[in-house]
C-alpha cells in the first residue's frame, strides 16, 4: 500500500512539473525597435479561462502598455488549447520590459530590451548577401580575379576592403543550423525566427500566414521616412532571401501567395528570376494554381516591366521610370560562368539575361531618384545554390560578380560624397574548405587515382589559371592545376575533381526508397570517376548548411557598429541606426 502511494505521488509529481509552460512571442531575449510594429501572443498549453490568465509588463496589465486589449481564443485551431493574441502593436519607450504570465497554475517571464536610435546618418541603404558564401568562397573569388603570387595577393576584393569587419552568428530559434528563410528575415527584423520562416514567430496554429508577424526594414523604411525600396537577386524574387524583405509566413515555399505580399508592399525596384509564379496558369511557363496575371496587376500599379537586359538598361534610362520590376528568366536566372563563358544551365533559351552588375546599375538610378534615399538589398543567390550542387566553379565565378556590384555601389556611393551604408555580408555558410589545388591535365586521362591528385602544402602551389580579364573571371576553369575547395557535407555522388563544362552540375538522382537520393549514374563513366560515399541522411541530395560564422564587412556612415562578434539580429540594428528609425521628428 505505501509503494503504491509513493509511486503514485511520484506520478503526479513529474506530471505537474513536466506540463508546458506559455509560449510568449516575441520570445525571451528579443531585441525590438521603439517604434517598430509586432504582434503579442501567448499560447498556452490547455484550455484556460480568460478570467483565469493574467498578463503584466513591467508589473502593470498589458493593457497599460499596448493600450488595448489581447483577443482572447478559447480554442486555438479547434483544440483544448487557448491563446491570447494583439496585432500591430508598439512600444515606443526603450528600456528593459519583464513579461509575465500567469494561468493559475503555471507562470512564465521573458524579458525584452527596447532599443531606440539616435539621429539619420545614412540617406540611403545597400544591403549586399552572398547567399551560403563562405570563407573559401571569397578566397577563392580573391585568387581567381586578382591573382596570387609569391603568397601575396595582387589585389583586394572590394567587399574586403573596408574599414569595419565582424563575424556574424547565424542560428535560428529552433536550430543551430538556419536556412535562407530565418537567417535573412533576421536581417530584415531584427528578429530571430525558425527554420523556412521570414517576417513571424512560428507559431502552432495549421495557418502558415496567420503567425505573429514583425516588421520589416523595408516596411519602416517606407512608413517612417518615405524611403524607396529596391529588391535585387539573381534566383527567384520569390526565394527566401529576397522574400524575407517583406514577406509574413512560415513557409517559404508558399510563392503566390509571396507574390500577392510583393505587390502589396509594393517596392519601388523588384528584379530576378521567378516569372512563373507571376504568370496565370494557362500560360506556358506559369507555376500559379490560379488564373491571376501579376505582371498585369503590377503593370496597372505603375510598374515599368522588363524582361531582357536590353529592356532593363532602357527602361532604367529613362527619367520617367520610378517603378520598375524585372522578370529575367520563369525559374531562377544562370550565373555567370554559364552567361558569359559555357553556354549551359538555360542560357539558350533566355540569353539576355543581365549581370547582377547590370541590375544593380539600373536599380541605382531608378531609387535615386527618391529625394528621401533608399533601402535596396542586392542578393547573389545562385552562390548557394551552387555550393548545395558541389559545383564550385560557378560558385566562385558568381562570388567575383557580387564583389563587382560592390565596387560598382561603391564607386557610385563616393561620387556622392559617401552618404551611404554599404554593408556585405552572407546569410549563412557551407562547410567548405580549400585545401590546396587539384593536379591533371584535363586533356588528358590520368590513370592517377583522385586522392593521388589532391596537392597539399608546398605540393599545392599555385593554380595556373589564366590571367582575369576586365571583370576578374579567367576565361577558363578547366586548367591543369584547379582551386581544390572541399565540402564537408556530402550526398553519395560520383566524384570527378573536374569543372562541369556543360550544365551546373547534378550529382544525385532519386533513390530506389521513396524520399532518398543516390548517386546520379550521369558521372558513372566520367573521366576518373568515383564513387563516394556520403555522411548525410539519404533523404539529402545535396550538400547542406553549416553553422559557423559569417563575415560582414562594412562602410560608410553608421558602419562603426560592425566590430568583434556580433548576432545576424544585429545586422538589422546597425541597418536602422544608420537611417535613425526610431528617432523621434
Amino acid at each position: 500500500m505505501s509503494r503504491t502511494f509513493i509511486t503514485a505521488a511520484a506520478t503526479l509529481l513529474l506530471t505537474s512539473t513536466s506540463l508546458p509552460a506559455q509560449t510568449i512571442y516575441p520570445i525571451d531575449r528579443a531585441e525590438i525597435l521603439a517604434g517598430s510594429k509586432f504582434d503579442f501572443k501567448v499560447e498556452l498549453p490547455e484550455k484556460i479561462a480568460a478570467a483565469d490568465i493574467k498578463v503584466t509588463i513591467n508589473g502593470a496589465d498589458q493593457t497599460a502598455a499596448f493600450g488595448k486589449t489581447a483577443n482572447y481564443i478559447a480554442k486555438e485551431d479547434g483544440k483544448d488549447q487557448s491563446a491570447l493574441l494583439l496585432r500591430d502593436v508598439t512600444l515606443d519607450k526603450p528600456g528593459a520590459y519583464k513579461i509575465e504570465v500567469s494561468d493559475g497554475v503555471r507562470s512564465r517571464v521573458v524579458t525584452w530590451n527596447v532599443y531606440d536610435t539616435g539621429p539619420r546618418k545614412a540617406k540611403n541603404v545597400i544591403l549586399f548577401i552572398g547567399d551560403g558564401m563562405s570563407l573559401a568562397h571569397r578566397v577563392s573569388a580573391r585568387i581567381l580575379s586578382k591573382g596570387i603570387a609569391e603568397g601575396k595577393s595582387r589585389g583586394k576584393l572590394a567587399m574586403d576592403d573596408m574599414p569595419h569587419m565582424a563575424m556574424v552568428a547565424t542560428a535560428g530559434s529552433d536550430s543551430i543550423i538556419t536556412d535562407s528563410a530565418n537567417s535573412a528575415s533576421a536581417y530584415a527584423t531584427g528578429h530571430k525566427t525558425a527554420t523556412n520562416a521570414m517576417g513571424v514567430y512560428a507559431d502552432r496554429t495549421a495557418n502558415v500566414f496567420d503567425d505573429p508577424q514583425v516588421e520589416t526594414i523595408t516596411s519602416l523604411a517606407k512608413r517612417k521616412l518615405d524611403l524607396a525600396i529596391g529588391i535585387v537577386t539573381n534566383t527567384e524574387v520569390e526565394d527566401a532571401t529576397p522574400a524575407a524583405m517583406v514577406a509574413h509566413t512560415r513557409r517559404r515555399a508558399a510563392y503566390d501567395e509571396i507574390v500577392a505580399q510583393f505587390l502589396a508592399a509594393k517596392p519601388d525596384v523588384l528584379m530576378g528570376g521567378g516569372a512563373a509564379n507571376f504568370l496565370p496558369q494557362a500560360a506556358a511557363a506559369s507555376k500559379r494554381k490560379d488564373d491571376i496575371d501579376y505582371v498585369a496587376r503590377f503593370r496597372d500599379a505603375g510598374y515599368s516591366v522588363a524582361t531582357t537586359a536590353p529592356e532593363l538598361n532602357g527602361l532604367a534610362r529613362k527619367p520617367e521610370t520610378r517603378k520598375l520590376l524585372g522578370l529575367f528568366t520563369p525559374g531562377n536566372m544562370d550565373g555567370v560562368l554559364d552567361r558569359k563563358f559555357l553556354g549551359g544551365g538555360g542560357v539558350k533559351k533566355f540569353p539576355q539575361q543581365p549581370d547582377l552588375t547590370e541590375q544593380v546599375h539600373a536599380a541605382l538610378k531608378v531609387l535615386s531618384r527618391n529625394d528621401n534615399g533608399f533601402f535596396l538589398m542586392v542578393e547573389s543567390g545562385l552562390i548557394d545554390k551552387y555550393a548545395h550542387l558541389l559545383d564550385m566553379d560557378r560558385a566562385v565565378y558568381d562570388v567575383i560578380m557580387l564583389d563587382n556590384a560592390v565596387k560598382l555601389a561603391r564607386d557610385w556611393a563616393a561620387r556622392r560624397g559617401d552618404d551611404t551604408l554599404i554593408l556585405v555580408v552572407s546569410d549563412h555558410s557551407h562547410p567548405n574548405s580549400l585545401v590546396g589545388t587539384v593536379n591533371d591535365d584535363m586533356s588528358k586521362e590520368s590513370n592517377l587515382p583522385l586522392r593521388e591528385r589532391i596537392g597539399v602544402y608546398d605540393k599545392a602551389g599555385f593554380p595556373n589559371y589564366p590571367a582575369p580579364d576586365a571583370e576578374g573571371y579567367p576565361a577558363r576553369v578547366d586548367v591543369s592545376r584547379r582551386l581544390a575547395i572541399m565540402s564537408a557535407s556530402l550526398p553519395d555522388h560520383y566524384e570527378t575533381l573536374r569543372p562541369k563544362l556543360d550544365n551546373p552540375n547534378d550529382p544525385t538522382e532519386k533513390g530506389d526508397e521513396p524520399g532518398t537520393f543516390k548517386a546520379n549514374e550521369k558521372y558513372r563513366n566520367a573521366p576518373g570517376s568515383m564513387l563516394r560515399l556520403g555522411n548525410l541522411p539519404a533523404m539529402m541530395g545535396a550538400s547542406v548548411h553549416s553553422g559557423e560564422d559569417v563575415i560582414l564587412t562594412a562602410t560608410g556612415p553608421g558602419s562603426d557598429r560592425v566590430r568583434g562578434a556580433m548576432d545576424n539580429t544585429e545586422v538589422f540594428r546597425v541597418m536602422v541606426d544608420a537611417l535613425g528609425l526610431a528617432a523621434k521628428p
